[in-house]
């Protein structure tokens, strides 16, 4: 068990320690607003993937360990969805290639068009190919899933700046677009086994309805997850610049190290908590973790302002915003987190169609909250809609899962998470005095010391054991 732990690790932690290899080379090297523009790439790949797989890759998990034919179950699974992107791209060619690039990158260009439909293909084959290696329990392999494309796209960069290319939105898809294909290529010999034995089974029309009727309902609850997560890039795309959206992107990669062990505890987290259940284990025991899970958040957040005026230094002048953003960045991914600890009710009691109205709701905040605020305050909108919106989000989750299962406590949390929102965003609607911020983040600090010292005194304990 633990080997298999550590196998999902490695590709959230090494894809977050390749982050901190990437970010200063893009941001040294290449324009502002060109990483602005690559992250939109990023976020119409994984839109892709979302639409395009009509939920068959999550009926293929469900159905993988219940078929005796998984060869075949693949296929059922990969060709509806790959069917319905060639009829897009078909409909894209005709209406013009130029117009995707200039929707993407502001810049009409062929090339770029073509590159990022290739990318879109290759990401949605990529996926598929890598559910094979996870249901097969080659943890390492699946995690190879995360960490190559970072991996390869450093070695990319890292090569075109050695060799003196343009430093240009050209380059920067190129060299993601040969990272992926690379580990598509990778994924394809990998999972060979199963594709070439699927090639020549029978389309099974009947039990593709089966797996639709499972998938396409998840769309809708995706789409919605989805959006909550990008709206505030798509927003910043739309009605503000690509310097500001390369800025909130670079600030976003940043909080995106701090979170790696959220990923993890995600990971881990749900499959035990369903196991204390069928042992009839005391549920109050998912209240002491949920707080301690709060605890750290909340030092996390507080330490996050506390020492932020130091990342202006390791970075360009022009990303000094970075100081006051981060914080605000690093809410909603820890929130998500957070929000998995009080959710499990809904989970348990197998009402997720809470969870769905829950990602809708906070969807529609954050729209809202960005249509309001980006257009004035740019970056610092979006961070400050998305923050609010994953706030939301978490109310739901949680109140949604004590109507259906149980009630739990929650008044400290909701107060403690809209203590750091709010001094968060005041700080950033005042950063020319960001300074004189940093006596209150640390007063938070000993606040934090008062509030979770149960939290404080067990990790105490935890390391006093650790280090005997």
């Amino acid at each position: 068990m633990k080997n298999k732990i550590l196998g999902y690790a490695i590709g959230p932690i090494g894809s977050a320690l390749l982050g901190l290899i990437t970010l200063p080379l893009l941001t040294w090297y290449y324009p502002v607003e060109d990483i602005g523009r690559i992250s939109m790439l990023q976020v119409v790949a994984s839109f892709s993937v979302l639409l395009f797989c009509l939920g068959l890759d999550q009926a293929y998990t469900r159905e993988y360990h219940e078929t005796d034919n998984k060869p075949k179950l693949f296929k059922q699974s990969i060709l509806p969805g790959a069917f319905f992107m060639l009829i897009s791209f078909f409909i894209i060619y005709s209406l013009g290639l130029e117009k995707l690039s200039i929707w993407l990158y502001g810049i009409p260009s062929s090339y770029l068009a073509i590159i990022s439909v290739l990318c879109f293909v290759l990401t949605f084959f990529s996926r598929f190919l890598s559910l094979i290696l996870r249901m097969e329990d080659k943890a390492v392999a699946y995690s190879m899933s995360q960490l190559l494309p970072k991996l390869l796209f450093v070695f990319f960069i890292v090569g075109s700046v050695w060799l003196g290319f343009s430093k240009n939105i050209y380059n920067l898809v190129t060299a993601h677009a040969l990272s992926i294909t690379a580990v598509f290529l990778t994924f394809f010999w990998n999972t060979r086994k199963t594709w070439l034995v699927a090639i020549p089974i029978k389309f099974d029309s009947a039990q593709n309805k089966l797996l639709l009727s499972f998938g396409l309902p998840l769309v809708m609850g995706g789409l919605a997850s989805w959006g909550l997560n990008v709206m505030d890039k798509l927003f910043l795309r739309g009605m503000s610049t690509f310097e500001e959206l390369g800025i909130y992107s670079v600030t976003f990669s940043i909080a995106a190290v701090a979170t790696i062990f959220s990923g993890i505890f995600n990971t881990i987290w749900s499959p035990m908590v369903y196991k204390w259940v069928s042992e009839g284990i005391d549920t109050k025991k998912v209240d002491e973790i949920s707080e301690h899970v709060l605890a750290a958040i909340f030092f996390v957040i507080v330490l996050s302002g506390l020492f932020s005026w130091i990342l202006p230094y390791l970075l360009p002048e022009k990303y000094a915003p970075i100081r006051y953003l981060i914080t605000l960045c690093l809410i909603g991914p820890l929130l998500y987190t957070l929000s998995e600890t009080t959710a499990v009710g809904v989970a348990i009691s197998r009402k997720t169609v809470y969870s769905m109205l829950a990602s809708i709701g906070a969807m529609l905040v954050n729209a809202v909250g960005n249509y309001l605020l980006v257009p004035k305050h740019g970056a610092l909108g979006a961070a400050i809609s998305t923050a609010i919106a994953f706030f939301v989000f978490y109310i739901l989750r949680t109140e949604f899962s004590c109507l259906v299962w149980r009630k739990m406590p929650r008044f400290k949390s909701y107060f403690n998470v809209l203590i750091v929102i709010v001094f968060s965003g005041f700080a950033g609607f005042n950063s020319e005095l960001y300074i004189y911020f940093i006596p209150v983040w640390f007063c938070l600090l000993l606040y934090g010391f008062f509030v979770f010292r149960n939290s404080i005194n067990l990790t105490i304990q935890g390391l006093k054991k650790y280090v005997a």
